[in-house]
């Protein structure tokens, strides 16, 4: 299919910001459902739904077993398990959307280590603006986010780098054919690590405490976030530039911050926003800057 070259309509825009808000307001979701499930558990669930009934409708994809495996591991078992341990007690929801953006350092730091990628000088600039943005949050850990939290959010980022990793080399394969049917291997490990680590009688609890905004939260992981977020989003990054859509990711945490003020009344001191924009800065240096470079030199 023939990328388009003009600028976004307005219907393929509204489009993007929905992905972003869903993106971005799922956080407050996750919260929500981890008020009465263990995370292993929801994340077992989450992937459970993510796969099924799906697998059953998409071929799979042009992609190895092993690598499916590994970005199903990373993903689910690496990457979520980690952020909905965190979220339950030891971070915001409003913060982990702005932490776990930390995967775009990770992902250039294992292209560096695998594909003997370059550095280059505003790469540096922009880790070094993000990272002291992260060193602001962890000096003012309290009673709503703590070193844990912190800790662990940035280790489900290094687990969606490596996501990217395996993503990037699975190569141009139907994205939710893909993200389904990874999906199988993060639920068996996930639900022997909840039987384990969180127990029967937990998870029993948690399941007879859920209610329907329980459930719905749990559905919306899969069918609102996933199926819809990344089927949108490879539908129109197929039709434009990833140059026109991928600038908009960097307003995931706006929502996830935005949303997590207003619905769950997270606070905003002045060392929280200026982390907060320091972190967007980091993350908008490097996407843009090579595009406003590209653009000065045409």
């Amino acid at each position: 299919m023939t990328r388009r070259t003009t600028p976004l309509t307005w219907r393929h825009l509204l489009l993007i910001l929905a992905v972003v808000a869903v993106w971005g307001t799922n956080f407050v979701i996750i919260k929500f459902a981890l008020a009465h499930l263990p995370p292993l558990l929801l994340a077992a669930l989450r992937f459970a739904l993510a796969a099924f009934p799906l697998v059953l409708l998409v071929r799979r994809p042009a992609a190895s077993w092993g690598n499916l495996a590994l970005y199903g591991l990373a993903i689910g078992v690496g990457q979520f398990a980690l952020l909905f341990y965190g979220m339950q007690r030891d971070i915001t929801p409003g913060l982990a959307s702005l932490v776990v953006q930390a995967q775009v350092f990770f992902t250039v730091a294992l292209a560096v280590m695998i594909d003997k990628e370059r550095l280059r000088p505003y790469q540096w600039v922009a880790a070094l603006i993000a990272l002291t943005g992260i060193v602001i949050i962890a000096s003012h850990t309290d009673g709503h986010t703590t070193l844990a939290g912190l800790l662990l959010t940035l280790g489900a980022a290094f687990f969606w780098a490596l996501g990217n990793v395996a993503s990037r080399a699975a190569g141009p394969v139907d994205v939710l054919a893909y993200v389904a049917w990874s999906s199988l291997f993060a639920v068996p490990p996930l639900l022997l690590l909840s039987l384990w680590l969180e127990g029967w009688p937990r998870i029993a609890s948690g399941l007879a405490q859920a209610d329907a905004a329980t459930w719905a939260a749990v559905v919306w992981q899969s069918l609102g976030n996933t199926i819809f977020g990344y089927g949108v989003w490879a539908w129109l990054l197929a039709r434009y530039p990833a140059a026109t859509v991928a600038p908009f990711s960097i307003l995931v945490p706006v929502f996830g911050i935005g949303a997590s003020a207003l619905l769950m009344g997270e606070s905003l001191p002045p060392w929280k926003l200026l982390a907060t924009g320091l972190v967007m800065a980091g993350l908008a240096l490097n996407l843009l800057w090579p595009r406003l470079a590209a653009a000065r030199r045409g």
